[in-house]
This record gives C-alpha cells, sequence and structure tokens, in this order.
C-alpha cells in the first residue's frame, strides 16, 4: 500500500533532509572556531615593530617593487588584473565586464560591457564592485610593501614559540578598515603566512600561507599561491615590469 503523502509528511522529510545536509556543516565549522580561532594578540609598538618591518621590505627588495610600473595576475581565476602602478589605474576584468579604475579619482573610472563603453544606471555598482575587488584582491599580491602605509599601526609581538611577529592594523583606506594581520616571517625576515582578524572571516586568527614567490621581471618580489586550510587561492601568471 502506498503512504499517503499530508502536508505533515512532507515538511517532516523536509526538515530531516535540512539536518542531515546542515548538523555536519555546523559539526565541522565548530570544530574549526574551536580549533583555529584565537583572541587578537597584544604587542608593542615603537621601534622595535618599525625595525621588524624594515627587515621584512629588505628581505623583499622594497625598492624593486617601488620601481615597478605595471603588475598583472589573476585572483582565483576569476579576476583578472592590470595595473599600472605609476598612472594609478587598473583594468579589473571579470565575467563580459571590464572596468577601468581611475585609482586616484573614482569618478574617472570607465566601464565596458562585452567590449562596449557602458554608461548605464549601473555603471556606478560596476565601479564599487571593481574597487571591492581590487581592495581585497591585490592586497594577496602586495601586503607586505603596505605596512607603513598611512593610517597602519606596527606591533611586535611574540608568539608562542618565542619568535618575533609583526602585528599591522589598518585604522583607515581599503575596504575594511580596522583589519589586523599577525605577519609570520622566517630568519631572514621574508613572510611565510598571516594570521588574519578580519571583518569578512568568522574565525579570528585564521591563518594565510603566502608561498611560491617569484622575482618578477621588475625585480619586485611577489607570491603566487596561498594556502587557507584545505583551500588555495591561485594568483594566475603574475608579472611585473619596468617602463
Amino acid at each position: 500500500m502506498k503512504k499517503k503523502w499530508t502536508i505533515k509528511r512532507i515538511l517532516k522529510i523536509i526538515g530531516g533532509l535540512i539536518v542531515f545536509f546542515t548538523l555536519p556543516s555546523l559539526l565541522f565549522f565548530g570544530f574549526i572556531y574551536i580549533k583555529y580561532s584565537e583572541d587578537l594578540p597584544t604587542g608593542i609598538e615603537g621601534e622595535q615593530a618599525d625595525m621588524l618591518a624594515t627587515k621584512m621590505l629588505e628581505a623583499l627588495n622594497e625598492e624593486a617593487y617601488l620601481n615597478t610600473d605595471y603588475l598583472e595576475w589573476t585572483f582565483k581565476g576569476d579576476h583578472h588584473y592590470k595595473w599600472y602602478k605609476t598612472d594609478n589605474s587598473c583594468e579589473v576584468s571579470w565575467d563580459r565586464i571590464t572596468v577601468v579604475l581611475d585609482l586616484k579619482n573614482k569618478t574617472n573610472s570607465n566601464v565596458f560591457v562585452a567590449q562596449q563603453e557602458y554608461n548605464g544606471s549601473e555603471k556606478q555598482k560596476y565601479i564599487d564592485k571593481a574597487i571591492a575587488y581590487f581592495n581585497n584582491d591585490s592586497f594577496w599580491l602586495v601586503a607586505p610593501y603596505k605596512v607603513f602605509d598611512k593610517g597602519t599601526e606596527r606591533r611586535l609581538v611574540k608568539t608562542k614559540d618565542n619568535k618575533d611577529a609583526l602585528l599591522i592594523t589598518y585604522t583607515s583606506g581599503g575596504t575594511t578598515p580596522g583589519d589586523s594581520y599577525l605577519w609570520h616571517l622566517n630568519e631572514n625576515g621574508k613572510p611565510i603566512s598571516y594570521q588574519m582578524w578580519v571583518k569578512i572571516l568568522p574565525i579570528e586568527g585564521f591563518e594565510a600561507t603566502w608561498d611560491n614567490w617569484i622575482t618578477t621581471e621588475s625585480g619586485a618580489q611577489l607570491p603566487t599561491s596561498h594556502k587557507l586550510l584545505f583551500f588555495n587561492l591561485e594568483m594566475g601568471e603574475v608579472k611585473g615590469r619596468r617602463f
């Protein structure tokens, strides 16, 4: 005999499916949160923190980065960038959209849809999205060079294994001011990973590696991948040139 499909029975099945699919996810998130979440460490501002930041920049040959006129990369295979650094402009492309950002005056930016210039009602939305993409994705490329940016606070932190780490807090600028990053360095001062206390992540102190560094044509040292737990963030073919 076939079972009668009542509303109560259907709701019970739906409820069971929701529990079946969400409970493992909730348990997994709980495990990750307990294992990896950390409070923002305290550190000491001043000369020692600045010296460690300078050591990191020297290990990366900051001068070569500053003299790099053009950077190109692709973030996670989706967002494509051609950053004319000395001209304060960047071509940001995703799907069929290309935004030529004027990084000095955002209102002068241009939008193209399917290679045709676009001035419709959603132009500003595309510009705002390109700015958010650029702020996030360029940070994964050049963050070590931003430790002395305006609005940054630098603190020296002693880790659990008594090593020096560099805590950077961005009090202004970018898309999410107030975010903090704890840089872990090798013996030469080169970044190997950082922990993040950022608004967009529910887990505080989550760690991401800085891997597969290359020396570009301009001499700038840049990463080509990162690892966050089980996930890889690929930067594509990273290029840096001087004009």
